[in-house]
Formats: structure tokens, sequence, C-alpha cells
């Protein structure tokens, strides 16, 4: 399979594969494809739906497989922002944000992926349920907004507000804290909590998440009645 990203604030992954082989997709990712493209809605067990279903994916998947030739598939985003291509292996699984998931490789294993402290997790909101990608192949995942990368050594960390955490190396560690004092909380007008990661690793911060986006439009759409 091989792969172009193009097109900005609006991107879109054009493949092109061989006969024969299949990507996975989630609900209503496809944008266009060629005719010879078949589609299949495949579910992969209980356990594997119910755990798309908790990362915020949809329970069945769609794969789509090029039959008597070459084929080309296109998915876009459905939101401004950025495409980004995972490599996904052995010692190399990738955590990312709910929802984040947009296609792969037949190879790539999507799961449920969640935070190990339950109640920091329940109350800090988004970061207690995650994607974890693995298995062999390649993975392609949406960013809101700007992507920023940062390589963490062991040991290091980065405090990050609840949201602008897309995805991170799975060799990653993660905790949601609670911001320190009550006037801080209160006043401070940055929440209650953050999300702290830990290297090693790599982590991808969006610049603009599409729970921040909906805040700031809020105010300017008409309420019902």
């Amino acid at each position: 399979m091989k792969y172009s990203i193009e097109g900005a604030p609006l991107p879109v992954v054009i493949c092109d594969l061989d006969a024969g082989e299949t990507m996975i997709t989630e609900k209503g990712a496809m944008s266009w494809m060629t005719p010879n493209m078949k589609m299949e809605t495949v579910g992969g067990g209980a356990g594997k739906m119910i755990g798309r279903m908790f990362s915020g994916e949809a329970m069945f998947q769609n794969r789509y497989t090029a039959e008597g030739g070459p084929g080309q598939i296109a998915y876009a985003s459905s939101f401004p922002g950025s495409i980004l291509a995972f490599e996904v292996g052995t010692g190399k699984e990738i955590i990312a944000q709910k929802s984040a998931f947009l296609a792969s490789t037949d190879g790539v294993t999507l799961s449920v992926a969640f935070q190990k402290k339950l109640g920091s997790g329940l109350f800090g909101g988004e970061g207690f349920i995650m994607q974890k990608l693995s298995g062999n192949g390649t993975a392609f995942v949406e960013i809101d907004g700007h992507v920023k990368e940062y390589e963490l050594a062991a040991g290091q960390s980065m405090v990050i507000d609840t949201g602008y955490l897309a995805a991170m190396e799975g060799t990653c560690k993660m905790e949601i804290t609670s911001v320190k004092g009550l006037k801080n909380k209160l006043l401070g007008g940055e929440g209650f909590f953050n999300t702290v990661v830990t290297g090693p690793g790599k982590i991808y911060l969006q610049s603009m998440p599409v729970n921040q986006m909906a805040d700031v439009l809020r105010p300017f759409l008409p309420s019902g009645n």
C-alpha cells in the first residue's frame, strides 16, 4: 500500500492498493474509491466490538479490498486539522484520543485503552478512555488543528490541558492530576484537571480540540426554544 496525505486545513489521505490488499475503516470514513474496491462490514467478535464502542468508534468496521487489480481509496478528515500516519508494530503501539482512528491496513487492531486510575479518569473527562492501535501495519489518525510533536526522555514529563493530547507512543505513561489550590480551580479558568504524560516516547499535541472549538462557537449559535 502506498499513500499520500494532501490538503489543508481539511486533509485527505489517498491510498493506492495492490490487488488483494485490504484497508480497515471506521464507519462512514470512505470519501471516494475506484469501482473494484469491495466493501465488507465486519464485527470481529463481541469483545473487540465492545472495545471499539468504548473507544468512541462504531461496533462494526468496514473492510475494503482491491479486487482484480490495483485499487484506490481515499479518507477525508472530519474536522480542520491533520492526518498522521503511524507505523504500528511490536513495541510500537500508539495510544490516541477517543474517535481519532480514521483507517488502517488489515494488520492493525483497534482496542480501548483505559486510564489506570479510575477515579481521576472519570472526573478528568477526556483521557480516561482512549484508543490503542496495535498489531502490524499502517494506521491513519485524525488530529484536531495543528499538531506539535515532542520526544520525551525517560522520566521527562509534560503537563497538558485536558483534551490537547492527541496521541502518544505506547511507551509513555499518562496520569490525570488535579489542579492544585481551590482558588486556582475555581478562578483560574483552566478547569480542575490536567493530563501529565511521562516518557520515554513521542507525544502528539493538538492546537484545537473539537470540544474546545464547540465551546468557542456555542455563544454565537442560536439557542433552542
